[in-house]
């Protein structure tokens, strides 16, 4: 269960991965977590090479089941709690047969979680000397705060028994007196002894006012760390993450120091408070005024604590782009958590947290053409104590927005209709004449779609212990899209976003002129998206490759125009990272596809090779995404590196890139040969893609011709060796479409309601007639 339990704590991108892992051996998430406990328990590695332990454990897991919904039916939670039932067919439908690829398909899972929170730990530098040093440290400090807090309690509970013992002595003493008057002579005895425990009373406040204060003293220290240091340095590891880089941003370090203080604080006023009670009950004529101050003190640093307790958790998603966090689709379903970092008893149900979208944002006001959108319901939810984590929580599920019409606030001016339009003519005229005089509240510059951002903020009122102030929590800048066409282009501006935005408030302005990224940014944001979508990120050679083609200034700075304007280098890189997601993802894994190089060193590399060597690597021409391989012959004393018409995805689709590698032949002169025998550097091909081959081994043998066909089977053939592909021409500049179809809405629509997997994306492609790989039928021979 730690396991599960680490996972889920892990940020949006890295729990994407943990999807993905699911999704590829077609294991349902939902049996994972809620048997997560009995599913780690279980030696699933000896289980996947022995079928009587794999027996043993599948059919516990059956039982187990069995026991959660009889737990559930008990508990009357069948309507709300999880579909055991569902569960336990699915299991025997896939499974009860072969028990063995239920212990197999685990086994992976539980290895690929480890590698996942192990990439995510190492990212996040947990390992470092001077992490765990700067975090020792601020553990002792907190450790220490309640250290000292305990020690003052104690002294509290002291000084109340001195202040009843004197008390108790001082009435009984005068009630003595007066029934024996011969007692008055020993008055001057009692007075004195109460005058020394009045002194000792006196000493104990002093020196409890001074442990209070060297508490806050070193409270105020622990604050300002916990505000300005390591809160921001964890929003800045979650911007990382939601752009792929593969660091953890588990909040439980924060949590527990927020709670502690916290606590602290409360506890500190509280003894105060006591203090003034036990001064107003025995008529101390102590001094006041300092304790007010101190009283005060600690309100200032428990209110600016609280303050910044409240953060976006999981910033906005959508489920179809589980990858890609802060693209935004109007009337599309999108989730978003808060959580409250001073975890305490009392806070339980005390904060409702309200979405207000673009709340005090200038530039609706100053750019020109900027939208407005609202929510479909923007119903506050309460912060209550979240089951797995058991941290104050509120996770907003079924959030959308729908574009509005701009209103011009605090305007009490009739809205003017020229020509159809309210108030266009006036709103132009009006930023016109403001431009002209060099006083313009809103930019001349128009920005696009995917280059506008926006923000969506979280409003709550602390109300406590005699204290009320406004707490609000900001998420980061999103993209608001009305079509799937613009997600590409959306991304693109979210990378750049978060590279560049690194302090809040966050600049919404940023593409009205967007600042450079240097390289060594720039890729390693690049780096990161192969991580995401096929778990392994790019070497230096390819980062090299890449930078050949997006790099032309001699600063090293790469130019917002250059990278997703113009020339389009990301709509070529992303067509790349599409291929990899939905044919290669294994390849691409475990390093055998080299990618990133160009025609000119895939010679260099081949030539000096033994014929039959070949390599992978990415059409540089096609922006859609497709994988070609080159290999090298050596005949009669020369050498040529050819290279055959890359693969799309739709071909990859007919034939998975193992099966065209096993199968590839060359035709000539009435016989037909593979030229691909090693791959680079000097691996023999079925070892490297032996694993990966799906092939029908009884095709070989002889079959029962079924009359008046004979067997055949697809093997792709080239009649000669074709040259590489001539260089790519300048790429058209398409236009962003901003219209939705109506049947691409219909099947988001759907999709989002029913909580269903989306359909492949529906492509044009062109005819295959102009393809130099063909399918031949190889007739069995007889």
């Amino acid at each position: 269960m730690a396991q599960w339990q680490d996972l889920l704590r892990l940020d949006s991108a890295l729990q994407g991965r943990v999807s993905q892992l699911y999704d590829e051996r077609k294991f349902p998430r939902e049996i994972r977590h809620y048997l997560c406990v009995f599913i780690e328990s279980q030696n699933w590695d000896l289980a996947a090479v022995d079928e009587n332990t794999a027996s043993t454990c599948f059919y516990a897991l059956l039982l187990c089941l069995d026991e959660q919904w009889n737990r559930s039916v008990q508990e009357n939670n069948i309507l709300q709690g999880p579909d055991f039932p569902g569960m336990k067919d699915y299991l025997l439908k896939h499974f009860g047969g072969e028990p063995l690829k239920l212990a197999v398909v685990l086994s992976e899972c539980l290895k690929e979680e480890k590698k996942i929170l192990a990439s995510a730990s190492e990212a996040q530098g947990w390992n470092s000397p001077a992490v765990d040093q700067k975090w020792r440290e601020l553990d002792n400090k907190v450790n220490e705060l309640k250290q000292k807090t305990a020690e003052v309690k104690k002294e509290m509970k002291s000084l109340e028994f001195l202040n009843e013992n004197i008390d108790f002595i001082q009435k009984t003493w005068q009630s003595q007196v007066e029934q024996n008057i011969g007692l008055a002579q020993s008055q001057a005895v009692v007075e004195g002894e109460c005058l020394k425990r009045t002194n000792r009373i006196t000493q104990t406040k002093q020196m409890v006012l001074q442990q209070i204060v060297n508490i806050l003293k070193l409270a105020q220290e622990v604050v300002l760390t916990l505000t300005d240091v390591e809160l921001p340095e964890w929003k800045r590891r979650q911007q990382m993450a939601c752009i792929g880089s593969p660091v953890d941003t588990c909040l439980d370090h924060l949590q527990k120091w927020f709670t502690t203080v916290a606590e602290v604080l409360l506890q500190v006023r509280e003894q105060l408070q006591k203090l003034q009670d036990q001064n107003k009950k025995y008529n101390s004529t102590d001094d006041s005024g300092p304790m007010a101050e101190i009283e005060n003190f600690t309100l200032s640093l428990f209110k600016n604590l609280l303050l910044n307790a409240l953060v976006v958790e999981k910033q906005p998603i959508m489920s179809s782009l589980p990858h890609r966090p802060l693209i935004l689709k109007t009337r599309v379903r999108f989730t978003v958590s808060v959580r409250f970092l001073a975890n305490l008893p009392e806070f339980k149900c005390l904060l409702k947290v309200k979405p207000v979208f673009d709340m005090d944002v200038e530039e609706a006001k100053t750019v020109k053409g900027f939208r407005h959108f609202d929510f479909n319901s923007d119903d506050g939810k309460v912060l209550d104590v979240d089951t797995p984590h058991g941290g104050l929580v509120a996770e907003f599920g079924h959030m959308s927005l729908k574009e509005s019409k701009a209103k011009s606030k605090g305007s009490n001016e009739p809205e003017v209709t020229i020509f159809g339009q309210k108030g266009g003519f006036v709103e132009d005229m009006h930023c016109y004449t403001s431009i002209l005089m060099d006083r313009s509240p809103c930019s001349h510059k128009s920005l696009t779609v995917t280059e506008e951002l926006h923000i969506i903020k979280f409003v709550t009122v602390f109300q406590h212990a005699g204290l009320e102030f406004d707490i609000e929590a900001s998420s980061l800048p999103v993209v608001v899209i009305s079509s799937t066409n613009q997600v590409v282009s959306a991304w693109a501006s979210v990378m750049w976003c978060n590279m560049l935005s690194t302090s809040e408030p966050r600049n919404l302005s940023l593409f009205i002129d967007p600042p450079p990224l240097a390289w060594q940014q720039l890729s390693q944001v690049l780096s990161w998206q192969f991580l995401s979508v096929g778990q392994r990120e790019l070497d230096e050679y390819q980062l090299s490759m890449l930078s050949d083609r997006i790099v032309d200034d001699p600063d090293g700075l790469v130019y917002w125009s250059k990278f997703s304007k113009n020339e389009n280098a990301w709509i070529w890189i992303d067509g790349i990272l599409d291929l990899i997601k939905k044919h290669l993802v294994d390849l691409w894994r475990d390093g055998f596809i080299m990618g990133f190089v160009s025609r000119e060193r895939t010679r260099l590399l081949l030539q000096e090779k033994q014929a039959g060597t070949f390599l992978l690597r990415f059409s540089e021409s096609s922006k859609d995404g497709a994988i070609t391989f080159s290999w090298v012959e050596h005949s009669k004393g020369d050498t040529h590196v050819h290279a055959v018409e890359p693969y799309t995805k739709m071909e990859l689709l007919n034939m998975s890139l193992p099966n065209i590698i096993y199968n590839y032949s060359l035709r000539a002169q009435k016989s037909m040969h593979s030229p691909l025998l090693y791959l680079y550097p000097d691996i023999p091909k079925d070892t490297a893609f032996g694993r990966y081959y799906n092939i029908n081994h009884e095709t070989s043998a002889p079959k029962k011709v079924v009359h008046p066909y004979v067997h055949r089977t697809l093997v792709p053939v080239s009649e000669n060796p074709t040259p590489p592909p001539s260089p790519p021409g300048e790429m058209v500049i398409m236009d962003v479409d901003v219209d939705t179809r109506l049947e691409e809405h219909h099947q988001e629509l759907f999709s989002d309601l029913l909580n269903l997997p989306e359909l492949p994306d529906l492509m044009t492609y062109q005819d295959m007639a102009s393809s130099q790989t063909n399918f031949v039928d190889l007739y069995n021979t007889f």
